[in-house]
């Protein structure tokens, strides 16, 4: 099977790896953990405005950015850009210095930080040219809601007993081996319940 991108340009999947024979989605818990991590990530980029157009419009003109079309870099530290700002971060990879940060938690840090202080790259700067084929034949990633409640449906839970980390967490063992189970009885003597306390 080949390789295919899911929601976004750019992160490549083997599509054995997240479809079943059917073309329908795996189940979260049959996917191995790098792609598994990749789509979780998709499901919240997919609807995210460009960075670098973010960049240039601000969060007040947050409607005048464009939709992210392509990804780069790793998962938690991806840049998402849209067409016309893809060629910026190739230049600032290929020629600007960008390929030292390859897989380094700054990429997207030092792209910014590159784009916001004036980085472009030159007009007729050449892109990449990418092949779609039959885009329309894949399905759309899982929206966030759908894995929310995947990996809701697929989370076998542990209950905590809240009390084994309480004041007398230590002294627990203790008092089960007694079988003391009655709780401890307040001293109230000296104390005035009708004591008047200032106010503020």
């Amino acid at each position: 099977m080949a390789k295919v991108s899911v929601g976004l340009r750019g992160w490549r999947f083997e599509e054995s790896e997240i479809f079943t024979e059917e073309g329908e989605f795996k189940p979260l818990d049959e996917i191995p953990e790098d792609p598994r991590q990749r789509l979780l990530r998709l499901s919240l980029l997919v609807e995210k405005p460009c960075q670098a157009c973010y960049l240039v419009h601000g969060e007040e003109n947050v409607e005048r950015c464009r939709q992210a079309t392509i990804v780069y870099g790793e998962p938690l530290n991806e840049v998402v850009l849209c067409d016309e700002h893809e060629a910026d971060l190739l230049y600032w990879f290929r020629e600007a210095g960008g390929r030292e940060f390859v897989g380094d938690e700054l990429f997207r840090d030092e792209f910014q930080e590159w784009f916001a202080d004036g980085g472009r790259a030159p007009d007729g700067y050449g892109g990449m040219e990418h092949v779609d084929t039959d885009p329309d034949d894949l399905p759309s990633p899982p929206d966030a809601n759908e894995l929310h409640q995947r990996i809701n449906e697929e989370f076998e839970g542990e209950r905590i007993d809240l009390r084994e980390y309480g004041p007398d967490a230590d002294e627990g063992d203790d008092n089960d081996e007694e079988g003391d189970d009655e709780p401890e009885e307040m001293d109230f003597d000296g104390v005035d319940l009708g004591q008047q306390y200032p106010k503020k």
